[in-house]
């Protein structure tokens, strides 16, 4: 396997359930290794959450088996003077320290910022909160579902009759999760051009409304607020879900010629001289006309004969499938984005994880191990202290 872009970086990761974990292990996947710092008894809180009540119980829920592979678990009390002697030798061999405490936890441990420095002048803190480290929401509790609520994504998730509604999996967890990881790639490079570390806070509600585009932007630019349009593309028509004769189908004839060829295609190329569609801004404000005349040509063919037809013919179409149908389609195997490891607390079981989507000078990185159990690698702690000071040592003679 080729050197990996994060090979030697060192993450000391105290980040519970998912935005701080998913960070993690994105760079887990370029590279780095990533050593859990857990709480004893109960360890990261998704060790107890997932479908399976006794992988609960062991400590190996499916919430957290899907994003801590290949990551090291240590136990460490910091209240535990031993304990914190230990954390603090990891401190100083750390590259980046990564957490998703409430504003000022970290802090009331006796590990601020400013402290942080003296241990480890080239350390890169980043935090990752609901609302940030400063302002007057930073000490407010926040989970997914409430930043969800807060930067208007519910308002504009389903239809007029059914908004506001919670989009279908843990977005703002997972986009601050992701700003984290390119602030911290980012911050590393900047310690390669000055040799000083960073402190990085990282706002999911933030990160959040940045990821939301047009719903955001337009709104900022026009002054026209976003409504829900459900299944429905709110900039162009005939853009959005429709009904083939066995289920749906996305289309997105967003170009003159793409919807001209549509019209061919299902038979029915008078729409594309009809004066309510044939212009793009009128085919919006005829949407509801436009779809139901797509609708009832659609409806005479199967979903996948009109997803080949109309790509090999250069209008983007695809059917709407369930998760399981979506994981076992031959174009994710064949970017090998899927990877089955050992199961960590069932043996002779296999487990399946995800990638990151991206494959560096045409390799997918998969992780190297499975999720860790709860303090797996206790017994090496001082051997990976050791370990880490001394790799720290030679870079900063070396920079």
């Amino acid at each position: 396997m080729q050197v990996r872009p994060l090979d030697g970086i060192r993450v000391l990761d105290l980040t519970n359930v998912l935005a701080g974990p998913y960070c993690s292990y994105q760079l887990m996947l370029l590279g780095a290794e990533v050593v859990k710092v857990e709480r004893p008894g109960a360890g990261d809180l998704a060790r107890g959450l997932g479908p399976d009540p006794a992988l609960n119980r062991d400590g190996a829920g499916a919430s957290f088996l899907a994003q801590n592979a290949g990551k090291k678990s240590l136990v460490l009390d910091l209240g535990d003077g031993a304990d914190r002697a230990l954390f603090e030798d990891l401190l100083r061999g750390a590259d980046v320290l990564l957490e998703n405490f409430r504003a000022g936890v970290l802090d009331r441990l006796g590990y601020g910022s400013e402290r942080l420095a003296l241990f480890n002048p080239r350390l890169v803190y980043c935090s990752i909160s609901g609302f940030g480290h400063t302002g007057p929401m930073s000490g407010a509790p926040a989970y997914d579902q409430i930043v969800q609520g807060l930067t208007g994504m519910m308002s504009v998730t389903g239809t007029r009759e059914t908004a506001p509604q919670r989009v279908g999996f843990p977005v703002c967890d997972t986009t601050g999760g992701l700003m984290a990881a390119l602030a911290i790639n980012a911050a590393l490079l900047h310690r390669e051009r000055t040799g000083h570390g960073s402190r990085l806070d990282v706002s999911m509600l933030e990160a959040s409304l940045s990821s939301m585009g047009w719903a955001v932007s337009n709104y900022l630019v026009s002054g026209v607020p976003p409504e829900p349009l459900g299944d429905q593309n709110p900039t162009a028509a005939p853009s959005g879900t429709f009904h083939a004769l066995d289920g749906p189908l996305n289309i997105t004839a967003n170009q003159q010629r793409q919807f001209e060829t549509l019209c061919r295609l299902v038979g029915a190329a008078q729409l594309a001289t009809d004066e309510r569609f044939a212009e793009r801004e009128r085919r919006r404000t005829h949407r509801a006309e436009l779809n139901a005349e797509l609708n009832s040509r659609l409806a005479t063919r199967p979903a996948v004969e009109w997803e080949r037809e109309l790509n090999a013919a250069g209008v983007p179409a695809a059917r709407v499938l369930t998760v399981p149908q979506a994981l076992e389609q031959p174009q994710l195997e064949h970017r090998r984005f899927v990877t089955e490891l050992d199961h960590p607390a069932r043996p002779g079981q296999r487990l399946r994880v995800v990638g990151s989507g991206v494959t560096f000078d045409g390799e997918a990185f998969a992780p190297p191990s499975p999720p860790p159990l709860l303090g797996e690698h206790n017994a090496e702690r001082h051997q990976l202290a050791r370990r880490w000071a001394a790799a720290a040592t030679e870079e900063s003679a070396a920079s």
